[in-house]
């Protein structure tokens, strides 16, 4: 498989991966010199036409998806026996070893995974493409901390019964109760499959795991998960609640959208409280136990009985106030009744520099450094980090330093005119900035084939960091068969060259064989291959050339032979006895009528007797 090559363009380089679908491999596309993934379908899938016209479509429709978070999709198509799909060739580590690896992972890092994945299947859904496969492994991690979601397109592709093995079997710990069940999906499937996710990514455990994928998938759909705090409670209760409202079994009590998703998971990020309607899980408490003898009642508590009355030495009573007073007055100095104690440091992040400052001084705080830095994420002018950390306690008076968001970063657009396509990709990817898709090739005679016309935005323009550039192609000359206009009029000669892209150059000729105002020939011929916008030249009939009958009565014969045939005229003499010998004596055509080149002069010589 290694030495395969892909329509015509794909070069296998290796094998990176296989699924219960798919094998995936390494490419070069020769074409423009770049690695990409290509995903191999499974043949048996080939051999089912309702799979094939579905593959179809939503390969195609996922082709249109274009975001950060986002693989790509460059081409697809059929080779052999199977389909192919040809994808942005990730560098990463996906989700799922992350968690095997590490284990449990931050929190918040974990929220700000939730929502970039959200960010993705907003996009797809606003597009009418249900991934029905999240999960860890379809997951990407970058060594930037940017998430890449794979497999748009493809898992919706597939058949997704319960029975269809590698399908949905190979992933029934992800599946949401209505996708088990076999019913009508919607966005909100997908989402339940985030929130397994992130169950999985910050308590290290899946929330239902069983002997078989059916079993798993009873549990989907009949049992509640733990709750994550019970099984990690370093886990904020706020992220906690934004997993178990994206688990809920009715798909209309999870979020309406992954944008609403998003915006919670980013308030976790932030450190804090999420609009989650999720109530707040109780914590355990120990309650009565109930003797044996006690009668419960019919609401099933015990009954009450009466304490006994016991006489307690009044001094125990005095030693009990005394300590409450005193532990009363040790938790206001810690509140800082006193001046002396600590405070809680509010969560600034996401707000302006102006309401941060109003937040930190009604907590007692001052605000200290200001620095900037660009940011994909927070908008120009929010505070992006702080320092010390929500929650934190300090005393009063601290300082919290902020760093505030410069907006995206702008970087210029290079100059990529008269570059190969495949240097002008590496160019502007080089740049920060991402390549539109599909690229654009127009026909040049100006510039080679493969080499970049123009680009838009132009050089030298300052855009913001991953931004798109549309660059042109030159497809090269292109040729056109020059059409036979032989023997037509002048004009109608003129009009089919035109529409057939040439220019026209037109020269007239006299001609006996060819009617005045026809073409008698063009050049290059009818049939030859000829740049677009080249210059046929064709030739127009002037009619027969026509000469002035000179005359040549009283020359010699010999004269007036040399006269006539340097005009192109025959000559044709007859002899009559005459003193005047060897001398012209008549003509016909008489002198000064206008004859055609070629036409014959009758003389009438002299001779002896």
């Amino acid at each position: 498989m290694e030495d395969r090559v892909f329509g015509r363009r794909y070069r296998v380089t290796e094998r990176i991966g296989s699924g219960g679908m798919a094998e995936v491999f390494k490419a070069v596309d020769e074409v423009l010199g770049r690695t990409v993934a290509v995903k191999v379908l499974h043949p048996q899938y080939a051999q089912e036409p309702n799979f094939v016209a579905r593959f179809r479509q939503e390969a195609q429709a996922a082709a249109n998806l274009s975001h950060p978070s986002i693989v790509n999709i460059y081409d697809w198509g059929r080779d052999d026996d199977t389909y192919y799909i040809v994808m942005e060739y990730v560098r990463g580590t996906d989700l799922k070893t992350l968690v095997e690896q590490e284990g449990p992972l931050d929190p918040r890092t974990v929220a700000q995974y939730g929502a970039q994945v959200c960010a993705a299947l907003a996009v797809a859904h606003g597009y009418g493409i249900i991934h029905r496969d999240i999960k860890p492994h379809n997951i990407v991690i970058t060594p930037d901390g940017t998430v890449k979601v794979m497999d748009f397109g493809i898992a919706r592709a597939g058949n997704t019964t319960m029975t269809q093995t590698g399908s949905v079997l190979g992933t029934a710990q992800y599946v949401s109760p209505e996708q088990a069940q076999g019913r009508t999906l919607s966005p909100a499937t997908d989402l339940y499959s985030l929130g397994v996710t992130l169950y999985e990514a910050v308590t290290g455990r899946l929330p239902f795991d069983g002997d078989t994928p059916v079993a798993i998938a009873l549990k989907h759909v009949n049992e509640e998960p733990v709750p994550p705090r019970r099984i990690r409670p370093s886990v904020p209760a706020s992220l906690e609640a934004v997993i178990l409202k994206a688990m809920r079994k009715d798909p209309a009590e999870r979020y309406e959208s992954a944008a609403a998703m998003r915006e919670d998971l980013l308030r976790v990020a932030r450190g804090e409280q999420q609009a989650a309607d999720t109530p707040a899980v109780a914590e355990t408490s120990v309650l009565p136990s109930v003797r044996p003898d006690e009668e419960p009642l019919a609401g099933g508590r015990p009954q009450i009985r009466p304490v006994p009355d016991r006489r307690t030495n009044p001094w125990v009573w005095v030693a009990a106030a005394v300590a409450m007073m005193l532990l009363g007055l040790g938790g206001a100095w810690v509140l800082g009744a006193f001046g002396g104690g600590t405070v809680a440091v509010p969560s600034v992040v996401g707000m302006s520099e102006e309401e941060a400052s109003a937040t930190v001084a009604a907590a007692g705080l001052t605000i200290g450094s200001v620095t900037t830095e660009h940011s994909d994420q927070y908008e120009l002018g929010l505070i992006m980090r702080q320092n010390p950390a929500a929650g934190a306690r300090v005393k009063k008076g601290t300082a919290v330093d902020i760093v505030v968001s410069a907006g995206v970063a702008m970087v210029e657009v290079p100059n990529v005119a008269g570059m190969t396509e495949a240097d002008a990709i590496a160019a502007i990817e080089g740049a920060q900035l991402e390549v539109a898709l599909p690229i654009g090739r127009e026909y040049s005679k100006d510039v080679p084939e493969g080499v970049v016309i123009s680009s838009e935005p132009t050089a030298g323009a300052q855009v913001p960091k991953g931004s798109k550039v549309a660059i042109v192609v030159s497809k090269g000359t292109q040729l056109v068969k020059v059409p036979d206009v032989t023997g037509k009029t002048k004009a109608d000669a003129q009009r089919i060259l035109e529409q057939a892209g040439f220019k026209v150059k037109a020269v007239e000729a006299f001609s006996d064989a060819v009617a005045k105002g026809m073409v008698i020939s063009q050049d290059p011929g009818p049939g030859v291959s000829l740049d677009a916008g080249g210059t046929v030249t064709i030739t127009v009939s002037k009619g027969p050339e026509q000469v002035t009958v000179p005359d040549v009565t009283d020359m010699t014969e010999e004269d007036a032979i040399s006269t006539l045939e340097a005009l192109g005229l025959i000559v044709d003499a007859e002899y009559v006895v005459s003193p005047d010998v060897g001398i012209v004596l008549n003509q016909n055509p008489l002198p000064g009528t206008k004859v055609n080149k070629g036409s014959t002069v009758k003389l009438t010589v002299g001779r002896a007797p």
